[in-house]
């Protein structure tokens, strides 16, 4: 697709009053390619599977918001700090380079505003809704942030669910196939239904103790390039790539490492119960 002018706008889709038309798809397009360029490889059929499917999980996402809200509008000084976190993440130094970058690939501010609003009532949603079922064990992550050398892992995740028609096993083989074809970033942007689809699956560093047991044992057998079989979680099946691994065997603040493995292992669990509810919802 070249130019959204050089084709008939049409309604593709409807998900209650939310219509999808085929200038939607071209938008999300440019949008996914500003945040993951690699998609660039990727053919049309892929390409169009991935924009359509990053577009449902947004209209669904702003119907349920529409029943707690009557407008989605939020303080412009926070949406400028969210922007900030943005730009950074992938690379950018300032506001005046993420915007001659978006422009350049003719992709509208307004467009990353939107979706960034959106996604900040959905994640409050999802916050009022569980975080009282949030089970975090402090004292075990003292101990452990004590009693081991701090160990990192650079991952990024793809988290699948299997359909009532489709074999777990089945499922992994498709994915794992999808890896050697195309590359991890771009298979999470094609199956993938957590958040971080949106970056590739990429979740940055990460200390192990923020880490479940669970995970952090298979994490043990992987070495560097290489990823882990399906886990099973909440919601769904995990697979994790291992991007680099590093040790430090320095003396840590308690406290500041304590607070900052919470806000992981919350995050992490309300991504899961936001996964698990975007699709019961769909």
């Amino acid at each position: 697709i070249q130019n959204s002018n050089a084709f008939e706008n049409k309604i593709l889709f409807k998900i209650d009053n939310e219509i999808i038309t085929t200038i939607d798809i071209y938008e999300e397009i440019k949008f996914l390619k500003i945040f993951n360029p690699e998609i660039s490889n990727l053919d049309e059929i892929e390409l169009f599977e991935i924009s359509k499917n990053s577009i449902i999980k947004d209209k669904i996402k702003k119907i349920e918001i529409l029943k707690f809200t009557e407008k989605l509008s939020i303080d412009e000084k926070y949406l400028n700090m969210m922007i900030e976190k943005t730009y950074l993440k992938i690379g950018f130094n300032n506001i005046n380079e993420f915007k001659k970058h978006l422009k350049n690939n003719d992709v509208d501010i307004k467009m990353v505003e939107r979706k960034l609003t959106l996604d900040a009532y959905w994640n409050q949603i999802i916050y009022e809704k569980y975080k009282n079922k949030i089970k975090i064990d402090r004292e075990k992550i003292i101990n452990e942030l004590k009693n081991k050398k701090n160990k990192f892992y650079n991952i990024s995740e793809i988290m699948f669910i299997v359909e009532e028609n489709e074999n777990v096993d089945q499922k992994y083989s498709l994915i794992k196939n999808s890896i050697n074809e195309n590359g991890f970033e771009n298979t999470a942007l094609i199956y993938s239904v957590s958040e971080s689809s949106k970056n590739g699956g990429d979740l940055g560093w990460i200390n192990g103790s923020a880490i479940s047991s669970q995970i952090e044992t298979k994490l043990y057998s992987v070495k560097k390039g290489e990823i882990t079989e399906a886990i099973t979680i909440p919601g769904g099946f995990l697979i994790l790539k291992v991007k680099d691994i590093k040790e430090e065997d320095v003396k840590i603040d308690i406290n500041k490492e304590l607070e900052k493995i919470i806000r992981i292992k919350t995050n992490e669990q309300l991504n899961q119960y936001s996964t698990l509810y975007i699709n019961k919802i769909k």
